[in-house]
């Protein structure tokens, strides 16, 4: 304890700390410890001198007729500092460390350790932090019902089971790849969570293969994944002489290709970004099967026309290309053939309007057919004609030219 300096240096360079926080420990330390046995009149200093690696305490003791503590000081002893000493006077001493009680100073140590361990976990957490958001690399471990424990080098970090892509398997000693998700401390412990099935992980990848996207002269505007799965990556290109997606895509396609063995074989669509949605709606389906795209005046709904031998295409295996293509727009995206879109608009049509708005059918008739509950043409267009004709007050040649009309509405 009395060689102060050569410990704070020694300290900071083995555990790589810094030596103005190893100081401030050791007097917060120090403090703590001798302050049980003070009161906040004793006015307690730590003296820290580097010049003559000194430590020492310095505070004031009360004097009293006999001391019976470490805060009093005998009338006697108190004559050896002062002339005229009276009891109940303070008196400032100097006490090197040395010279404290060995409980003292093994209680000062313990809080020293204690402290410094502290400081040896935050330093930890900050190197973690510089880590966070980036990718890495490492050396499968082990394997268990958690996920894969994964030595990154400067940890061991896990790939839980829900941040990995589906049906993808590792042995022990398997090399991976992966983002750092996020950094937590458990106890004594920091945990580095990584994962392949974030789309961070997607656009880190790119970066590296796309020096462009790296540079700033490509910008991703928008990822959405399901891993394993598919990717749409929306991108949009901040220089006129730089083609975004061909950029994305490299030379024969070499660069995806890159991208997508990283991801064991995803579908990765790359998309031309653009602030005009009927644009983007038709190139995150596919531009070269979508005919026409109709956008609602009011809401965030796209109808998109397409050619009947594309509508599989459009939709995609179990409607996975629809809809990571809606959530790429932000839009409610349904897909139609001419036929199917001129039925919607039609139904729609038929169910606003009202019977008395069919050819032929005069108010009388119209009043029937609502105290029967046929209020819109959508209710006669799907009535049968002897269902209309059981209604009285209608006639079967009534029945017939009020169901053409709703045929023809």
């Amino acid at each position: 304890m009395s060689n102060i300096l050569a410990i704070i240096k020694e300290l900071a360079i083995m555990r790589q700390l810094d030596q103005a926080r190893i100081e401030t420990v050791i007097k917060e330390s120090l403090a703590q410890v001798l302050s049980k046995k003070l009161k906040a009149e004793n006015e307690l200093q730590i003296v820290l001198d580097y010049d003559t690696n000194y430590l020492a305490v310095k505070f004031y003791k009360e004097v009293v007729e006999k001391d019976e503590s470490f805060s009093q000081m005998s009338l006697n002893e108190a004559y050896s500092h002062k002339s005229d000493p009276q009891i109940g006077d303070l008196i400032e001493v100097e006490i090197s460390i040395q010279k404290l009680e060995p409980k003292l100073i093994k209680h000062a140590r313990e809080e020293i350790a204690f402290k410094i361990k502290r400081l040896e976990e935050d330093r930890k957490m900050f190197d973690f932090e510089k880590q966070k958001n980036q990718i890495v690399y490492g050396k499968v471990k082990k394997s268990d019902f958690n996920g894969y424990t994964v030595d990154i080098g400067f940890a061991e970090a896990l790939l839980p089971v829900e941040e990995q892509i589906e049906n993808e398997y590792y042995k022990v000693g398997d090399n991976v790849r992966a983002y750092v998700l996020n950094i937590r401390k458990r106890n004594n412990d920091v945990i580095v969570i990584l994962s392949r099935a974030h789309p961070e992980f997607v656009k880190k990848i790119i970066e590296l293969e796309v020096p462009e996207v790296l540079a700033g002269d490509i910008e991703i505007k928008r990822i959405i994944r399901e891993p394993g799965v598919r990717t749409k990556i929306a991108v949009k290109s901040k220089k006129n002489s730089v083609d975004a997606v061909g950029s994305c895509l490299g030379p024969k396609g070499i660069r995806i290709e890159q991208i997508r063995k990283e991801l064991r074989g995803e579908i990765l669509d790359i998309i031309e970004w653009s602030d005009d949605p009927e644009i983007l709606i038709t190139n995150a389906i596919g531009p070269d099967i979508i005919e026409k795209v109709y956008i609602t005046e009011k809401g965030r709904f796209a109808r998109i026309i397409v050619d009947p031998k594309n509508k599989n295409f459009a939709i995609g295996k179990m409607g996975k290309n629809v809809r990571l293509a809606g959530k790429l727009v932000d839009y409610k995206l349904d897909v139609f053939t001419i036929e199917e879109y001129e039925e919607k608009v039609a139904e729609e049509r038929r169910i606003t309007s009202h019977v008395n708005e069919l050819d032929g059918v005069t108010t009388k008739i119209a009043d029937i057919l609502k105290e029967h509950g046929y209020t819109s043409v959508q209710d006669v267009f799907t009535a049968s004609i002897t269902e209309l004709t059981h209604i009285e007050g209608i006639g079967k040649n009534t029945a017939q030219k009020i169901k053409d009309a709703s045929n023809h509405f």
